[in-house]
C-alpha cells in the first residue's frame, strides 16, 4: 500500500486514494492534523497533541519545529538521549503510518512525502532517511506547490493556463510558478525562503509584548516562555477578527497585553518583505507578468493571516483561490501523487515534472588586469529553475603549465563567491606535468534527476579517462550504515499503544494546565486523580465518560483562564 503524507513543521498528516478519492485519516484522537511534536516520557515517546502539551510541562524532554533543521547534523537532546532531525521525523512519520494503517487494515510500505519546492539537496536525502528510519519506502519527494495544484485540480482545466502557488506554512515559505497543458505540469519557476513561516510572525508577537511589558527574554523560565508563546498563538489566530487581548501569568504577576492586526501588519512589515523577494525571483526567473497568471493559490496554515491576502492581492491585482482548507491541501496534493504513482484507473495519466531549486556549479579562477589569478569565483553549469532531469557540461583548463593535479569542486547556491555558497563534494584528479595547460583539459557535466541525485562526470581529454562521483550522501547527512544504526536505536524506545493516545492526552494537558494556572492546582490535582482511578479500573465505557467529563472540565478551565 502506498500513502501520501505532509510531514510539515507545525503539524504533519497522511491520507490515501480511495474509491471517493483522496481521503485524509484521522490520528487516535479524531484529529487531522497531528502536531509534529516528540516527547520523551520516562523510556516512553509521545508524538502529536500529547507531546505539544509538554512543551510547558517538560521542556527538557520535548522538541517541536525540527523540520527547519533536516539536512544538518544538529543534535537535539531529551532527557539521557539524542536525536537528529532524521530520528525525530520518523517518530512523526511512524505515528502518522500507524494511523493510516489502523484506517486501511492493511501495511503500508511505501510513501509519497511533500517537501518545499526549495529543500535544498541536503534537506531532501534527510527526508527520504527519515522515511527508511520509519521502515518505508520514500516512492516520490513531491514539492509542497505542486501537491497543492494537484489538490486544487488544476490540471483538469481545458487548455493551457499559468498559475502561481503560494505556500506559507509553520516554518517554511514557497511560491512556484506551474504551467498545465494536455495533462503534463511543468514547473517554470520556483523559490522561497526556509525560515519564514508562522513561528517567525509569533515570535514577532511575542517580542513585541515582552518589549512592551518591560521583560527581557532571560527573565522568564523555560516553562513561562512556553506558556506566553502557547498563548500568542491562539491570539495571533484571533487578530484576523479584530482586536486581541492576552492575558498570561507570569510569577505572582498577571500581564494584559492589547494588539489589533493593524499594529501586528506593522511590526510584521519586515517579514511581509522577506516574502516579497522570492515572489519576484520567480516571475523574473518564469519570465511573466502578473497579468499572464490564470490564477493566484493560496496554501499553509499561515497563509490564513489577512497580511498574506493583502500582499498577494497588491501584487498581482486579484484575489487569490483558497477555497481548500489550507491546512490540508498540500496532504491532499500528496495523496493524489500517490495514486498517481501506483497508477490508480481512477486517476487519468498526468506528467509531473520539476526544476532543480539552485544553481549547481564549481570554483574557478580568473586572471585580473594585471594577469594575476585570483581564485574562488563560481562558475554555473546547472542554472537554478532548469527543468529536470537535466544534464548540462563545461570545458576547463588547469592554471599552469605542467600542473601535477586538478580539483573540481562542486557547489551550490546563488552567490558569486564560492565561499558563500555549499560545498557538496569535490573529484581530484592527477595530471600528467610533462603536459601544457590546454593539453591537460577537462570536460564537467553535471546531470540532476527528479529525485535530487546529482552525478558528476570529469572526462580527461589527452586520455579519454572517466572520473564520477554520485552526490547520494552530502556533508553531515547519514549513510545507509548511519541509517541502519539509527534504525536499530529507535527500536528499542517505547512508543505508548495508539488505543491509549486519548488518554495520554488528556493528562498530558492537564499537566501543562497544572503547570500554567497556579490558582486552580488543587481543582486540577482532584480532576487528574479521579480520572487516573477510571483509567485504573480498566472499564472501556467508565472510562470513556471520565474522559467526556475530564475533557469538559478542562475546556470550560481554560475558557475562563
Amino acid at each position: 500500500m502506498i500513502v501520501g503524507i505532509d510531514l510539515g513543521t507545525t503539524h504533519s498528516l497522511i491520507g490515501a486514494y480511495r474509491d471517493d478519492g483522496p481521503v485524509l485519516f484521522p490520528n487516535a484522537l479524531g484529529e487531522l492534523l497531528t502536531p509534529s511534536v516528540v516527547s520523551l516520557d520516562g523510556d516512553r515517546i509521545l508524538v502529536g497533541q500529547a507531546a505539544r502539551e509538554r512543551l510547558i510541562s517538560h521542556p527538557e524532554h520535548t522538541v517541536a519545529a525540527f523540520k527547519r533543521w533536516m539536512g544538518t547534523p544538529r543534535e537535539t537532546r531529551l532527557g539521557d538521549r539524542t536525536f537528529r532531525p532524521e530520528d525525530l521525523s520518523a517518530l512523526v512519520l511512524r505515528a502518522l503510518i500507524a494511523d493510516a494503517e489502523a484506517a486501511l487494515g492493511e501495511k503500508i510500505e511505501e510513501v509519497v512525502i511533500s517537501v518545499p519546492a526549495y529543500f535544498s539537496d541536503a534537506q531532501r536525502k534527510a527526508t527520504r532517511a527519515a522515511g527508511e528510519i520509519a521502515g518505508v519506502r520514500v516512492e516520490r519527494l513531491i514539492n509542497e506547490p505542486t501537491a497543492a495544484a494537484l489538490a486544487y485540480g488544476l490540471q483538469d482545466r481545458a487548455g493551457e493556463s499559468r498559475f502561481l502557488v503560494f505556500d506559507l506554512g509553520g516554518g517554511t515559505f514557497d511560491v512556484s510558478i506551474l504551467e498545465c497543458f494536455d495533462n503534463v505540469f511543468e514547473v517554470h519557476a520556483s523559490a522561497g525562503d526556509n525560515f519564514l513561516g508562522g513561528e517567525d510572525f509569533l515570535d514577532v508577537l511575542v517580542e513585541a509584548f515582552l518589549a512592551d511589558a518591560a521583560l527581557g527574554p532571560r527573565a522568564l523560565k523555560t516553562t513561562e516562555m512556553a506558556q506566553v508563546r502557547r498563548r500568542m498563538e491562539k491570539l495571533k489566530r484571533e487578530l484576523g477578527t479584530g482586536e486581541g487581548v492576552f492575558q498570561v501569568q507570569i510569577g505572582d504577576r498577571q500581564y494584559d497585553w492589547t494588539v489589533d492586526e493593524a499594529r501586528f501588519a506593522s511590526l510584521s512589515e519586515p517579514l511581509v518583505q522577506r516574502m516579497r523577494t522570492p515572489i519576484e525571483r520567480a516571475m523574473r526567473d518564469a519570465r511573466l507578468l502578473p497579468d499572464q497568471l490564470d490564477e493566484i493559490v493560496l496554501v499553509g496554515g499561515a497563509s490564513r493571516m489577512p497580511l498574506v491576502s493583502r500582499l498577494v492581492s497588491r501584487m498581482f491585482g486579484r484575489l487569490p483561490l483558497r477555497h481548500i482548507n489550507p491546512d490540508q491541501a498540500i496532504a491532499l496534493g500528496a495523496v493524489v501523487a500517490s495514486g498517481l504513482k501506483r497508477r490508480d484507473a481512477r486517476l487519468e495519466e498526468i506528467i509531473l515534472t520539476d526544476v532543480c531549486p539552485y544553481t549547481l556549479g564549481t570554483s574557478v579562477a580568473k586572471r585580473d588586469a594585471g594577469g594575476q589569478a585570483q581564485t574562488g569565483f563560481f562558475h554555473p553549469i546547472i542554472l537554478r529553475n532548469s527543468t529536470v532531469p537535466v544534464s548540462r557540461e563545461d570545458t576547463f583548463s588547469p592554471m599552469l603549465d605542467r600542473q601535477e593535479r586538478l580539483t573540481i569542486d562542486i557547489y551550490q547556491g546563488e552567490n558569486p563567491l564560492v565561499a558563500n555558497n555549499i560545498k557538496l563534494g569535490e573529484i581530484d584528479i592527477r595530471l600528467d606535468p610533462r603536459r601544457a595547460r590546454e593539453e591537460n583539459n577537462v570536460t564537467v557535466r553535471f546531470t540532476y534527476d527528479i529525485n535530487g541525485l546529482l552525478q558528476v562526470e570529469v572526462t580527461e581529454h589527452a586520455t579519454g579517462r572517466r572520473h564520477e562521483l554520485v552526490l547520494e550522501q552530502n556533508p553531515g547527512l547519514l549513510t545507509p550504515e548511519q541509517i541502519r544504526a539509527r534504525l536499530a536505536a529507535l527500536a528499542d524506545l517505547k512508543v505508548h499503544p495508539r488505543d491509549q493516545q486519548e488518554n495520554i492526552a488528556l493528562l498530558t494537558r492537564a499537566e501543562r494546565m497544572y503547570e500554567e494556572y497556579l490558582h486552580e492546582r488543587d481543582r486540577l490535582q482532584e480532576w487528574i486523580m479521579h480520572f487516573r482511578s477510571a483509567l485504573e479500573t480498566q472499564d472501556n465505557a467508565l472510562i470513556a465518560k471520565q474522559r467526556q467529563a475530564f475533557t469538559d472540565a478542562l475546556d470550560q478551565l481554560d475558557a475562563m483562564m
